[in-house]
């Protein structure tokens, strides 16, 4: 057996926190390594031991395969533990730890060669399992790719044959898209795995996502742990999982914990892996995948089997065998995931980047995460803010305990998901079981998470805005006779485009009955707030009550003129106006610019200037937390000025590209 007394985590965030938490039960001292943007981050305080990676405040610092041995030796590390993402399924990270005289606590190299990447992995199971129709062979170059694509038919899938995560995926509807389809699928997958080979694929349109653990051992021992259903996803990226799937009774869970466990063997595999399939309506299953490494979902898995996985990645590596065999791993109640992420519902959930205000989790939940209050959220990274699991004996009650549970948490200072997904989990489909792949873009599209404020939360925001300023002296002091300070209050929504009202300033009429009783009117509504005198104007959890209400707790911030507030499902943010020109507009930006509507590094730029373009062409193609984001040119236009230019960093606002519309009589 392998001993080791050191462990280095080769990861940053809640995943190394997560794999520390287990290490340290086990007896094991812990290393952290960090880039410049993560030197004061949760985990680098939690280790025993950080090392710093290098000078870049950028994810490139956690590929640093020279650094981060460096850094074992220099540390005494007798083995690395990668979390999960790209250096987790490097077979050459992996032979260079075993070169170092580290263990690497995952597969071996030769199983990830086998099974990691996705072409390969096909033509080595070809026979074994079922496929989808597809293309993975050799040659890469265009002309055979575009061949393929005709042969296939749509709809089609385009996908990274190195790594997941739902990165360098692309969705073909029109064989004439796929040329700048497979482009953006070869950038992606370029820039997030070091390898733009692509494999084709025949989309089904609304299948299930269905993913079975397994684990392997060096005596050749192979278990699996069962389902997990991840269907509800947004641009092939997982947001909700769960564990056992509604859509798999116990005959079909045989059968594809049967493959699973003949994927490994195929490969001699050894610790953890996940199979992936796709299920069709009419019960068929289709491989897809073998991600060689932990899951983000993994903590369902725990929860239904009572197993810590981190805990058997470890024995696994130090050569022992697994804690259990088949006939002994059973199944207990039913255990539901979400993915809070850094992202904004109404702007098509682009990623956002910034500072977390405030941090509050549910109590009564399991919470993996690395997040505190005023933490700074980079745009180097993935946009996962945190992962909140619930179990239960029943998918119900693990449902509506997890959509509790999010109500419960706060999470302000930058837009996040967290609406959308107490949204999906109270859904009737996803209540009844019947949540496809299909299931979130269908909502997104239909509106369902970018729902428009009404006048009570305008009111509350301007509630919120004259308590804090009245609190902070900016009327004078309260007496009996004042009775109103200031007549009104002004409030905007902070995003010009949030659910189409564009920023517009709203006028509510405030009367202080007493300092903290107020009365407010807003066109047809009328009430009361009440807050119970404590100070709010650093924000956090106010007590407040409207009208005839019970007493109720809710998160406020507030950074400038900003206020953002959660109350229950919904967030809210809007800007104190009050000081504002009653002509003060928000709005959108003024047309002939585009700006870029988060910060990113740019990719490349695909006008110049003094071209006339048509509408929909791509300008320029922007790279935030590990994803691809294209902007077009919304009409035919001349291209004026190119502010911007490849591989540098900009900031949400900055003005990119500068145009001029051509006029309908001139286009004509």
């Amino acid at each position: 057996m392998k001993t080791f007394e050191t462990l280095l985590i080769a990861n940053r965030g809640e995943i190394a926190l997560r794999v520390m938490r287990t290490a340290k039960a086990m007896g094991l001292c812990t290393v952290a390594v960090y880039s410049d943007a993560d030197r004061d981050a949760p985990h680098v305080r939690a280790a025993d031991a950080a090392v710093r990676l290098g000078a870049a405040a950028s994810r490139e610092s956690y590929l640093n395969v020279e650094a981060i041995l460096a850094a074992a030796r220099a540390t005494n590390a007798g083995a690395i533990h990668p979390g999960y993402g790209f250096l987790a399924e490097s077979a050459d990270f992996a032979e260079r730890c075993t070169a170092a005289g580290l263990i690497f606590v995952g597969p071996s190299a030769a199983s990830m060669r086998a099974l990691g990447d996705k072409a390969q992995a096909k033509r080595l199971l070809e026979g074994t399992v079922p496929f989808l129709p597809g293309y993975h062979g050799n040659d890469q170059s265009d002309a055979a790719l575009l061949t393929a694509a005709h042969e296939l038919g749509v709809p089609l899938m385009i996908k990274a044959a190195a790594g997941g995560g739902g990165r360098g995926m692309r969705i073909v509807e029109d064989l004439a898209a796929f040329p700048d389809a497979l482009a953006a699928a070869r950038s992606e997958a370029l820039a997030a795995f070091g390898a733009s080979d692509v494999l084709l694929e025949r989309a089904l349109r609304a299948p299930r996502h269905i993913e079975v653990q397994v684990f392997g051992d060096a005596f050749g021992n192979v278990v699996h742990l069962g389902e997990r259903d991840c269907s509800v996803q947004r641009r092939h990226q997982k947001l909700i999982e769960e564990s056992p799937s509604p859509a798999v009774d116990a005959s079909l869970r045989v059968r594809l914990g049967e493959t699973a466990v003949a994927v490994a063997r195929a490969a001699n595999y050894e610790g953890a892996g996940t199979v992936e399939f796709l299920l069709d309506s009419d019960g068929a299953f289709y491989f897809i995948e073998t991600n060689a490494r932990l899951q983000v979902e993994h903590p369902v898995t725990e929860a239904i089997t009572g197993f810590d996985l981190v805990e058997w990645q470890i024995r696994v590596a130090r050569g022992e065998p697994l804690p259990r065999v088949q006939d002994t791993i059973e199944f207990h109640g039913h255990a539901i995931e979400v993915r809070l992420c850094a992202e904004d519902a109404s702007r098509g959930f682009l990623p956002q980047s910034g500072t977390l205000a405030y941090w509050s989790p549910p109590k009564h939940a399991r919470v993996e995460h690395a997040l505190e209050s005023g933490i700074t959220i980079s745009p180097f990274y993935d946009s996962l803010l945190a992962k909140i699991i619930v179990h239960a004996d029943s998918r119900d009650d693990a449902r509506l305990q997890l959509a509790r549970a999010l109500e419960e948490t706060a999470a302000l200072g930058l837009a996040t998901n967290r609406d959308a997904l107490i949204a999906c989990l109270r859904d009737p489909a996803f209540a009844s079981g019947a949540a496809t792949t299909a299931f979130f873009e269908e909502r997104a599209a239909a509106g369902a998470f970018a729902v428009a404020p009404g006048p009570p939360e305008f009111a509350l925001a301007a509630a919120l805005a004259y308590a804090r300023a009245m609190q902070r002296g900016a009327f004078g002091s309260w007496t009996a006779w004042s009775t109103s300070f200031e007549p009104v209050a002004a409030v905007r929504l902070a995003d010009a485009t949030a659910a189409g009202r564009a920023g517009e300033r709203t006028t509510v009429t405030v009367r202080a009955e007493s300092p903290t009783l107020l009365r407010l009117a807003l066109g047809d509504y009328s009430a009361t707030v009440a807050f119970d005198g404590r100070d709010i104007s650093d924000g956090g959890r106010v007590r407040l009550r409207i009208g005839d209400g019970a007493w109720e707790s809710i998160a406020a911030t507030f950074a400038g003129d900003r206020i953002d507030f959660a109350r229950g499902p919904r967030t809210f943010v809007f800007l104190d106006a009050t000081r504002e020109p009653a002509s003060a507009a928000g709005g959108a930006d003024a047309d002939g610019t585009l700006r870029s509507p988060m910060s990113a590094r740019v990719v490349r730029v695909g006008v110049a200037a003094g071209e006339r373009v048509a509408a929909g062409t791509t300008a320029v193609v922007l790279e935030s937390m590990k994803m691809e984001h294209v902007l077009t040119i919304p009409r035919e236009a001349t291209i004026e000025e190119v502010v911007t230019g490849a591989e540098r960093q900009v900031a949400a606002g900055d003005v990119l590209v500068r145009y001029a519309a051509v006029a309908a009589a001139a286009a004509n």
